[in-house]
């Protein structure tokens, strides 16, 4: 009896902290201090695919219509110098004739610039990173992907699965300081893809990082304490922790862990926490995830 009185009480004790996430995320968006000009604020985010084939469903074109003022507002709420996304793509047959995301947050934000995109041929545009061209100089960019030929655009992730892979830019601020943003987004079913793209990572940031500060950012598909977390901060990347769930299933369900991060190596100070930023904007949800946010300060 005492067993069951147990795990009762954990049971009604997580039922409680679900319905308590659940009626903190359908309030007012969460409110974001406005940054210092001394630090860098950085924040990555998973926007969602659009899927341009079909007109019903939770991600069609409809949907992305219902939505997309409620992104805007997110993207200006988080007050960002740099902002890595991810799946910000549209379907089509074949190759998708537009990215409706990117080319309607480029046409709304004249105060950023993309990079890490180009024409989806040469360039994958899912990941683009955004930053603020009265503070920052972009100075190159690239991308590589999981799998055996990193440097094939769109080659298959190490079991065969769909492409996945990381983005990347360099940046040099008006201070003169220059540092780089690598965007990435594993593959979420399988955890040894997971992990070998974690050590691809750590081996094509170890050059970079013994010059320069180094940010590793975007949606990792697994939490803290993870093997694949563990292999890049063997290989010196520190990961500052996120507030609580940061996937919430379209629904503000905060059931798991943070499996979005912000990360940085040697050179780079956290100012404050690192936090998701949950609410609804404009009476509607932008997408399955919460941007993550944090400010720093670069050495």
């Amino acid at each position: 009896m005492r067993r069951w009185f147990k795990r009762l009480t954990v049971f009604f004790a997580m039922l409680i902290a679900v319905l308590g996430g659940m009626v903190a995320c359908n309030s007012l968006p969460q409110p974001v201090q406005a940054p210092s000009p001394k630090n860098l604020r950085i924040a990555t985010y998973n926007v969602h695919y659009i899927w341009m084939a079909r007109e019903t469903g939770d991600w069609s074109v409809g949907d992305w219509g219902r939505r997309k003022n409620a992104l805007q507002l997110s993207v200006r709420a988080l007050d960002a110098d740099v902002i890595g996304f991810q799946e910000m793509e549209s379907f089509g047959r074949n190759m998708a004739p537009a990215n409706l995301t990117l080319d309607y947050l480029r046409m709304n934000n004249p105060d950023y610039a993309a990079a890490a995109v180009g024409d989806p041929a040469a360039f994958p545009s899912t990941q683009p990173i955004f930053y603020r061209t009265d503070r920052l100089h972009l100075r190159d960019q690239g991308w590589f992907f999981f799998s055996d030929t990193p440097d094939v655009i769109y080659s298959r992730t190490f079991n065969g699965s769909w492409p996945a892979f990381t983005s990347w830019a360099e940046f040099e601020d008006t201070s003169g300081t220059v540092f780089r943003v690598y965007n990435l987004h594993t593959e979420y079913r399988s955890a040894s893809n997971r992990q070998l793209s974690a050590k691809l990572v750590a081996d094509r940031i170890a050059a970079p990082a013994a010059q320069m500060p180094v940010f590793v950012i975007g949606d990792f598909n697994a939490v803290s304490g993870s093997t694949t977390l563990g292999i890049l901060e063997d290989a010196g990347v520190t990961f500052w922790p996120a507030q609580g769930s940061t996937y919430h299933f379209n629904r503000g369900l905060n059931l798991f862990p943070a499996i979005d991060h912000i990360g940085g190596t040697e050179g780079i100070d956290p100012i404050g926490e690192t936090f998701s930023v949950r609410g609804k904007f404009d009476g509607e949800w932008p997408t399955d995830h919460y941007p993550i946010v944090g400010d720093f300060r670069l050495r």
